[in-house]
């Protein structure tokens, strides 16, 4: 572990349960019954205990969306050819794609980093982190050395702290990569850990024999890069560039005091990585939904995080972390604007 990663790791502690409840006691002399407003009280809760204060206001939200290629994508894992990666950079930078649209409903800024593309992307909103042109074919041996992996992480850090001096106060993670439902398969299969049956999906829209394709090309990358429960020699051998970027910001926000609001499966392969480096960072961790992915479920699962949306999606980008982005502004809304008993003259039956 490098100093600059061991530093941050060494900044990130639980959320303050001693605010946690002060902000639930805020909470319940609102003019409402006691826990009416059910998870937005518990998520205006955990916000506050994660920046350690019972006034934490208005968070700028901004969205992270990472890119990435895969050599395991070689194995025929995908329905999509590996050029798509870059294809989309620019579609998400031009403003065409899902999560722009998400994004801007939500009042957050979109962060587009290129973080390992196989092909040659440039646009003056696509932030160049490249760690590589896609990672080596897992299968074959580790996905990348190292000291790539180690980059990847202290990226995702460096990307937080531009965004903290820049007025962010919550984030919101995405990803987009060509074969990288497969690498996070991979990642999860090896960390829950778990056969690659069971966190093996269709990811993009795979047939049976895809399907097939991809559990057997996660069960000989596991077999080529043996790495029993350890974060980053995981991402060194299965993971994927902008998976390491992900977790990296995940562990960044951790050590800022910044919510980070999960999206899908291979955002939750990411924070996985990231509780296996710093366990105290799943505290500040949001889960927004739960994909379709089957591995999806047993991340939530082991993570220990209850999803604030249930809504069939699969698409990554970001999507569903952007959808829950007005959940948590409205709980922060909940807290700071809305009237106690007392305030409003309202008769408190204590129920």
């Amino acid at each position: 572990m490098s100093a600059r990663l061991s530093d941050v790791v060494a900044k990130i502690a639980e959320p303050d349960e001693n605010v946690r409840r002060s902000t639930q006691e805020l909470l319940d002399r609102k003019t409402k019954p006691r826990r009416s407003l059910g998870r937005i009280e518990d998520l205006a809760c955990q916000i506050a205990a994660i920046r350690g204060t019972t006034e934490p206001g208005v968070l700028a939200p901004a969205v992270v969306l990472a890119a990435g290629d895969h050599g395991i994508a070689e194995e025929g894992v995908s329905a999509y050819p590996q050029e798509v990666t870059g294809q989309m950079l620019l579609n998400f930078a031009s403003g065409g794609a899902a999560i722009c649209v998400l994004a801007a409903q939500a009042g957050a800024r979109l962060v587009v980093v290129d973080a390992g593309t196989a092909s040659d992307v440039a646009h003056p909103d696509i932030r160049d982190r490249r760690v590589g042109r896609g990672t080596a074919n897992s299968t074959r041996g580790p996905a990348m050395s190292a000291a790539d992996a180690t980059r990847s992480l202290e990226i995702g850090i460096e990307l937080v702290d531009e965004l903290v001096a820049e007025g962010i106060g919550v984030i919101g993670i995405g990803e987009m990569g060509i074969a990288n439902s497969a690498s996070a398969a991979a990642v999860c299969a090896a960390l829950l850990p778990a056969n690659p049956e069971q966190v093996c999906g269709r990811g993009t829209g795979i047939d049976d024999e895809g399907l097939a394709r991809k559990v057997d090309a996660v069960t000989r990358a596991l077999q080529a890069n043996p790495t029993p429960g350890d974060g980053s020699a995981t991402l060194a051998g299965v993971g994927g560039f902008e998976i390491g970027v992900i977790a990296g910001v995940v562990l960044g926000a951790a050590s800022r005091r910044v919510p980070v609001v999960l999206d899908g499966f291979i955002t939750g392969a990411a924070a996985l990585i990231a509780a296996r480096i710093a366990p105290a960072c799943v505290g500040s961790m949001i889960a927004s939904h739960r994909s379709t992915e089957p591995g999806h479920r047993l991340v939530l699962e082991e993570l220990g995080l209850d999803p604030l949306l249930q809504l069939d999606l699969r698409l990554g980008e970001g999507s569903g972390a952007a959808l829950a982005l007005p959940l948590v502004a409205s709980s922060l809304a909940i807290l700071s604007d809305m009237a106690t008993f007392d305030q409003a003259g309202v008769t408190d039956a204590g129920a």
